[in-house]
């Protein structure tokens, strides 16, 4: 409910060790956090960094964790999808009772979320991180044929690796590449498929051969105006087609035909049938039901808080985090990690009885895999403003370096599995608190 709860927490009702399933009907927690993604884990380790006494529960059904970043190297055949897999269970604090069950809904007015099977979990503060949708289905016909007739998608796990066999293969044809209607998780994914691509078959002599075409529903190659000159080198140094406002609708598999809507320059729509021998696909994404009906949502479904101390604009114990939210920061891995500090710090203090004072300023990363062995850096806050993290002497700013390379194939995924999920906020301005 509106309100900033007390430091005294309800006592804890049938709940059950860390390490255990918790399914009981009746339970009570200081902090309940919806989602075991990235921000989810990363936010319960920072809270018990803090203050190691929480009762916290994590409520999420999936028996498996990804390092999603790591798909797109899995498609351009740098890491095996199998690095980018753990167990769950594994990565979660033992302090933390998981709740290996879906939520349905959210009542904010008496501070319960409900699940699956009808029980309810009540909450003095509520982290809701939860992700958001890809809905394949949006696309007709596309659900049928991925993971065979050329139609593949470095955004699923199982599929990611058909992506490096498809590139494999292809030495002659048509190829295209798309990317939906913002907003997408890592918006530079479907560049970065058709980067790593187009690279292998410039360096094995096929790219002559083959034609690519990038057919964006958007206007714009990237939307911070400072890394598009870069891009756009790329792009014509592959020979790729951009095709601007061109969104994919319909797709046979069987008979290799992609039709887009098409919307010109004067705003007039027609649909148009395009050829492939490969097709990789970027799904429509979206926000989860039970956020979207959850009266904590704004006109699009989209989670809304407050954009810089990332409490829900109606409810005071209420938070959110990652690419749940309606912020305008791009849905990164990089963006939550530095969310996730800001959540902590600022939930501390409320139940201190103090005023919240960590704030947000947008930060998002997009490593763009430009070419195997090197990457544009981009990282920039709300409104586009560059904001390098790195010294002069590492030379990333708007070109591809190989040191770039080296921190998203080497020190990033070690910087996720090592310290991110276990509450060690490196670079994030946020250093630890205990309380």
């Amino acid at each position: 409910m509106e309100k900033i709860k007390s430091n005294e927490s309800t006592e804890l009702q049938n709940n059950v060790s860390g390490d255990q399933n918790t399914t009981q009907a009746t339970q009570h927690f200081d902090i309940v956090v919806i989602g075991a993604g990235s921000g989810g884990i990363a936010v319960s380790s920072s809270l018990l960094k803090r203050n190691g006494k929480l009762r916290i529960a994590l409520v999420d059904p999936a028996t498996k964790h990804y390092y999603q970043p790591g798909w797109t190297m899995v498609g351009g055949g740098v890491f095996s999808a199998e690095s980018t897999e753990r167990e769950t269970r594994t990565l979660i604090d033992k302090r933390v009772s998981l709740i290996q069950q879906l939520v349905t809904e959210v009542k904010p007015d008496v501070d319960k979320i409900v699940l699956e099977d009808g029980s309810q979990v009540n909450y003095d503060q509520l982290v809701i991180a939860p992700g958001l949708m890809l809905n394949w289905g949006a696309i007709e016909g596309l659900k049928e044929t991925l993971g065979k007739n050329g139609v593949t998608s470095n955004y699923r796990y199982d599929l990611a690796p058909y992506t490096w066999e498809l590139v494999r293969k292809t030495q002659r044809g048509k190829t295209i590449f798309t990317q939906p209607p913002m907003p997408i998780k890592c918006a530079g994914a479907p560049q970065k498929a058709l980067y790593l691509s187009a690279d292998h078959w410039l360096r094995n002599k096929h790219l002559k051969d083959i034609e690519i075409d990038f057919c964006n529903a958007g206007g714009v190659l990237f939307g911070v105006p400072a890394y598009v000159d870069g891009l756009q080198s790329y792009m014509e140094k592959y020979g790729v087609n951009l095709r601007y406002n061109h969104n994919l609708v319909k797709v046979d598999g069987e008979q290799r035909k992609a039709w887009f809507d098409v919307t010109d320059a004067e705003g007039n729509k027609s649909q148009i049938c395009k050829d492939f021998d490969m097709l990789h696909v970027c799904p429509v994404q979206q926000p989860p039901a039970f956020v979207a009906d959850s009266g904590l949502a704004d006109q699009g479904g989209w989670l809304s808080v407050d954009p810089n101390s990332l409490r829900q604009t109606q409810y005071k114990n209420i938070w959110g985090l990652g690419d749940v939210m309606n912020t305008t920061n791009a849905k990164t891995m990089a963006a939550v990690r530095k969310q996730v500090p800001v959540v902590a710090k600022n939930i501390i203090s409320v139940r201190a009885g103090l005023a919240i004072s960590a704030s947000y300023d947008g930060y998002g990363s997009c490593p763009l895999t430009v070419e195997r062995g090197k990457i544009i850096l981009a990282e920039f806050c709300y409104g586009g403003r560059v904001a390098p993290s790195f010294p002069k002497w590492f030379n990333t700013g708007t070109k591809p370096t190989k040191l770039a390379w080296w921190l998203k194939s080497l020190v990033l995924p070690f910087v996720y599995w090592q310290l991110m999920l276990k509450g060690r906020e490196w670079m994030t301005d946020c250093p630890e608190e205990k309380a």
